[in-house]
């Protein structure tokens, strides 16, 4: 070679680079400098979003690349399977669900509050707010006069019940007598049936001593008096200006606006005590007005407790709000959770989860298997053993552990699930 020329300076030379050129463009590839050995390019495949993007088929010099096939395939070496796993796409059941977040709250059909019957002055707490009481259990002991009339009444009645009854014995012997009398001739028709209208009447007078006895004995119950006090007072006739107040319902003390030496008063506006069932909790849960048309009473609810998320309670409603809120434009839910242990406390944060409509299987890929980019949604599907093609698909529902594919993949198909955003990334280098 003349020093200073070209290697490209003889025609023969050229002619050659040429032709080698030629027969390379004529086969497809080319190999490029500062590759490593056998690594080729091969012209555009048929791509479905990249038709640009060049196709590699070869192993990297850093153990992690992998080879590719066409512009929307990639190839797995076999040491990088341990990093992946293959499902095989399933139907599942999806159904559309509607969520919405409100607070716990005590059962009101199961919570009664405690009155006073009669103003008096509180003697003694006999009960605070956190105890378990039993129906009939005394919660505070009440001085009041008013006490006493009921009483006097019940004595009364026993009293007015008694003088019946020995009109009735009385009626009824005379009654005998006369009978026996008429029937021997010795006394006349009208002295019989004199006895016998004496008789009823006597009778009449003791079913309305009865029935009077009856409704004071009830006033003495509704005044806090026991059985046990009830009998004592029939027995001695001795009465007493205290009373207890007793729990009308069994279930835990949940309130107390009482305290010892207060004076009560019927018309007070807070109850003594508030007790409640704790068996049976609400969730009053507020919804967007668009979707409360598609809640039913009746309907089963998941719940959630922020305090509490490792658990979920079951509930079902019972009640939707009539009105919407004007401000929020959102609708009441109330929902009836079953509280067995005790541990929902009223005013605990929660969410709940309803199923709307029929569920429907479709195909159902993991979530770790749906690569997102953009407005897309893609997953690696098995075109054979370590060769995976990006596909397209249109994604429906999704739940905790799977999405719902609507369009785009067919049950039987295998999908990558772990490992998915490993081989999408190494596809996008």
């Amino acid at each position: 070679m003349t020093h200073g020329k070209s290697v490209w300076s003889t025609p023969r030379a050229l002619l050659c680079a040429i032709a080698v050129t030629c027969i390379a463009v004529t086969a497809g590839t080319a190999t490029f400098a500062g590759m490593p050995d056998g690594v080729t390019k091969a012209a555009p495949g048929n791509l479905e979003t990249k038709p640009d993007k060049a196709v590699k088929d070869s192993k990297r010099k850093d153990g992690k690349a992998t080879n590719v096939k066409g512009g929307e395939s990639i190839r797995v070496e076999p040491d990088q399977t341990h990093q992946l796993t293959v499902i095989t796409v399933k139907d599942a059941p999806f159904q559309s669900h509607k969520s919405a977040i409100g607070q716990i709250a005590f059962n009101d059909d199961l919570s009664a509050p405690v009155l006073p019957q009669f103003p008096g002055r509180v003697l003694r707490l006999l009960a605070k707010v956190g105890d378990v009481v039993k129906a009939g259990d005394p919660l505070l002991e009440i001085d009041s006069p008013e006490i006493l009339a009921p009483q006097n009444d019940f004595i009364a009645a026993i009293t007015s019940l008694n003088k019946a009854k020995a009109q009735f014995n009385l009626a009824q012997t005379i009654e005998s007598r006369q009978r026996t009398l008429f029937d021997a001739k010795a006394a006349p028709l009208k002295e019989l049936q004199l006895a016998e209208a004496q008789l009823a009447v006597a009778e009449n007078d003791l079913r309305s001593a009865e029935t009077t006895l009856d409704a004071a004995r009830s006033k003495l119950r509704i005044s806090g008096k026991s059985e046990d006090e009830i009998a004592a007072l029939q027995k001695n006739g001795a009465v007493s200006r205290t009373s207890m107040i007793i729990a009308p319902i069994s279930g835990t003390v949940i309130s107390r606006k009482v305290g010892p030496g207060q004076y009560v008063r019927i018309d007070a506006p807070d109850p003594l005590f508030v007790i409640a069932d704790l068996s049976s909790m609400w969730l009053k849960a507020y919804v967007p007005e668009n979707d409360a048309p598609a809640i039913r009473v009746g309907q089963d609810v998941d719940v959630r407790v922020m305090a509490l998320p490792e658990g979920v309670f079951k509930a079902r409603v019972v009640a939707v709000g009539a009105s919407s809120d004007p401000v929020t434009h959102r609708v009441m839910v109330r929902s009836e959770v079953t509280n067995p242990d005790g541990i929902l406390k009223a005013d605990m944060f929660a969410s709940f989860r309803i199923a709307i409509g029929s569920s429907a299987s479709s195909p159902s890929v993991p979530v770790e298997s749906v690569i997102r980019h953009g407005d897309e949604a893609a997953v690696w599907v098995e075109q054979e053993p370590f060769v995976f093609k990006r596909r397209l698909v249109k994604l429906g529902l999704e739940r905790e552990d799977a999405i719902q594919i609507s369009a785009g993949l067919n049950a039987g198909e295998r999908v990558l699930s772990r490992g998915a955003i490993f081989v999408d990334n190494e596809w996008r280098q």
